[in-house]
């Protein structure tokens, strides 16, 4: 009898596992035109389709802007079924912060309909660069049926290659490219008239941040960088909304410069990481959200990369 129920609810699970997601993403209005949906600070499941990261749009006099395009199909096409709950005007735009999965799984659903897709122009090396392939080979494992034989890799329409400002759907867009930081092809975006700013992957809040092979140095330095734009309120790559910017760059800005202070001095000596990582009192972060999951890796990486400074 027990084992019957267990296979009822898998079934339910299985089957309408979009409708349990669909329901857990709620656009969060943050200025007049400008909205956002935020993604669980989780590491990407098949239980949460990937919906790890944020995106954002903004709905302009005659279209829609999207702020990247989630982490599967399926994440797109609910945000794309959540916008047209607001405006019958067409999704036009979607403008990248950078090419990282959670944030370009959902593009081809954006493709089909005909969306432009911008990003900073070194995003073309992560889309032809092996460890794009081993992702998305790995994603179609990890993450099925969400990511399948049928998710593909879409290069951007429009390549940006330097700091400029664009008219979209009736309104003016600010686009900084902002690495090599969190990665080669970071790009901020400002909207001056609604005075948001979506800062992609440069700002993490309420969660461990993803470093990986970034440049933690240029990272920092990239924060400091954002504090020249007039933002009211920041939308981050991963967690909750900001109506408070200089204030809440700080914790993305301090992990990192905690976490080159941990290793820097074990790095220039050739000190064992273990321990180095293990003299590190990380009492600060333990409690944060994925710090089990990624901390440790941060500090290597960091580590890793001091020595090739």
């Amino acid at each position: 009898m027990l084992k019957n129920i267990i296979n009822l609810l898998f079934y339910f699970v299985c089957a309408f596992p979009v409708v349990a997601a669909a329901s857990e993403m709620q656009p969060i209005q943050v200025a007049r035109n400008s909205y956002y949906v935020q993604g669980a600070a989780e590491l990407g499941t098949t239980l949460n389709q990937n919906f790890i990261s944020n995106a954002g749009f903004v709905i302009g006099k005659q279209c829609v802007v999207v702020i990247d395009a989630l982490g599967s199909p399926a994440l797109a096409n609910q945000l794309i079924h959540e916008i047209k709950k607001l405006t019958d005007k067409p999704i036009a735009y979607v403008i990248l912060t950078h090419y990282h999965a959670d944030h370009i799984y959902g593009l081809q659903s954006f493709s089909a309909m005909g969306t432009t897709v911008l990003a900073q122009e070194l995003g073309r090396e992560y889309l032809t660069s092996d460890t794009a392939a081993q992702r998305l080979i790995a994603s179609r494992d990890e993450l099925s049926p969400w990511i399948d034989n049928n998710t593909r890799l879409i290069a951007a329409d429009t390549w940006i290659d330097k700091d400029e400002t664009i008219k979209l759907c009736g309104l003016s867009f600010e686009l900084m490219q902002v690495g090599p930081a969190h990665t080669p092809d970071d790009l901020a975006i400002f909207i001056p008239s609604e005075k948001v700013l979506f800062a992609g992957d440069l700002v993490f809040n309420g969660r461990i941040p993803f470093v990986g092979s970034a440049d933690s140095r240029g990272w920092i330095k990239s924060l400091n960088k954002l504090d020249s734009f007039d933002a009211d309120v920041i939308v981050p790559g991963h967690g909750l909304y900001s109506d408070h910017p200089k204030q809440d760059l700080i914790f993305t800005r301090e992990y990192l410069i905690f976490l080159r202070q941990a290793m820097q001095q074990a790095a220039i000596d050739l000190e064992d990481f273990d321990q180095a990582y293990l003299k590190t009192d990380w009492s600060l972060y333990k409690n944060i959200p994925l710090f089990n999951a990624a901390n440790r890796m941060n500090a290597y990486n960091v580590y890793l990369s001091i020595q090739n400074e």
